[in-house]
């Protein structure tokens, strides 16, 4: 037991204050930029303009004996006919107003509207569809309106498009001005002169320009759909025009360079019965196949197309006579691709590539005729009466076609060859052999 059991008190008599809790503080994140030093002395971002004291801003000159005031003062503009008098403020300085013309006065711009006579009228200006009262009627309409015709035919009493009174406005005012002339060529470069209205071209723009303007979604898609697939087929025929009609630079000496180097590899058929035709044809289907091909780039290099006619070329001969002919060219010291590849060397390139080919062949005939000449006459004076008799050759084998690859330069595989025509060698005589063995059971 306690005092406040004794007294009776509450053991709770004191209420428990709940404690407030402090909003927490929004805590601001470090923009991306700028230092965590700079942040934290600035207290966020510097400020993007530097803020200046307005009592330190320069202020306008003004002289000790100057003294402005704004008095409420009568004008007058000139570009009103009533003479109105109205009232504004004025500045005024030192007691003496501003004179002179109304300062927006400058900004009343008229147009100058030609002014005919009687005599003027009936001498240059009738006109079947007009009388003088409706003319004189525009000619009024359009000073006052400054030729804004919409407004001048919304006036205008009669019932005439805006077209039509375009058409007599400037009709009159060019007739005037040719008549007023001394010479025609005073005149000839004035606008109304040189540039003539046409009442029925601007007929027909309005009525396509209003036909254009109530057309609905569905018929713009289509006049845009129609207007592409328009564009493809133009564009199709002008590229197919331009890969008939144009023909590349280097197309007109490499095509006949390539056909003659085809001959070139293959030798001449009238004087080369031997060789076969689908020899001659090969290297001119090829040749016809990459100029096509570079046709159809349209853009490349010559040394690219000189690189791809010499493949054509050399693609019938054999590995080793492209060797040989690229043998040769450095003996001459000529480059194998030109360092300057313009048309004129291009060609001289294949021409020299053409004439080596043919060299090279030419030697390889000769080799094959001389090789088939001496096995002839070795073939007489070693006859023996042993030796079988030896098959003779026939038109087909003295006509065979010259294959290089099985001609070496040596020579060497030729004496195989002859070997195997002569026939079999003489037996050697028998050589002695063991005496058998005889088992136990023979």
């Amino acid at each position: 037991m306690d005092a406040k059991d004794i007294l009776g008190l509450p053991k709770n008599a004191l209420p428990i204050q709940e404690k407030k809790s402090k909003p927490p503080k929004e805590s601001q994140r470090k923009p991306d930029g700028i230092s965590r030093e700079v942040y934290a002395l600035t207290g966020g971002l510097a400020p993007l303009m530097p803020a200046v004291d307005v009592n330190q801003l320069k202020r306008k000159a003004q002289s000790d004996n100057e003294k402005i005031t704004w008095q409420w003062l009568p004008f007058t503009n000139s570009a009103r006919k009533d003479s109105l008098q109205l009232y504004h403020w004025v500045r005024v300085v030192n007691g003496i107003p501003p004179t002179g013309d109304y300062s927006f006065a400058k900004y009343n711009k008229s147009v100058d509207v030609l002014k005919y006579t009687d005599e003027e009228y009936e001498k240059y200006l009738t006109d079947p569809a007009w009388t003088k009262e409706e003319t004189d009627q525009l000619f009024d309409l359009c000073e006052r309106f400054d030729l804004r015709f919409i407004v001048v035919a919304d006036r205008f009493p009669s019932s005439k498009t805006v077209e039509e009174l375009k058409d007599r406005y400037y009709s009159v005012s060019r007739a005037i001005l040719i008549a007023r002339a001394l010479s025609p060529g005073d005149v000839a470069t004035h606008p109304l002169v040189k540039e003539t209205y046409n009442a029925s071209q601007e007929t027909e723009r309005k009525r396509a320009l209003n036909l254009l303007l109530s057309h609905t979604k569905q018929q713009e898609r289509k006049d845009v759909e129609v207007l592409a697939q328009a564009k493809k087929i133009s564009e199709a025929r002008k590229a197919s025009k331009a890969s008939e009609e144009s023909e590349l630079p280097v197309l007109s000496d490499i095509g006949s360079l390539g056909a003659d180097k085809a001959t070139a590899d293959t030798v001449n058929p009238s004087t080369n019965s031997q060789i076969p035709s689908s020899s001659i044809t090969a290297p001119v289907s090829e040749t016809a196949s990459v100029i096509a091909s570079l046709r159809m780039l349209r853009v490349y290099l010559r040394s690219y197309a000189l690189e791809q006619m010499v493949q054509a070329a050399s693609s019938s001969a054999g590995l080793r006579t492209i060797k040989r002919v690229e043998q040769t060219l450095q003996d001459l010291g000529v480059n194998l691709k030109p360092k300057v590849p313009t048309k004129a060397v291009c060609a001289e390139h294949l021409e020299l590539r053409k004439e080596i080919l043919t060299l090279l062949n030419l030697q390889k005939q000769l080799q094959y005729k001389e090789a088939e000449g001496s096995s002839f006459r070795e073939g007489s004076y070693t006859e023996t009466p042993g030796t079988p008799p030896k098959q003779s050759l026939r038109a087909a084998d003295l006509d065979r076609t010259f294959t290089p690859d099985s001609l070496s330069i040596g020579g060497e595989r030729f004496g195989k060859r002859e070997q195997k025509r002569k026939g079999p060698a003489p037996s050697s005589p028998a050589q002695s052999k063991r005496p058998r063995k005889y088992k136990a059971s023979d």
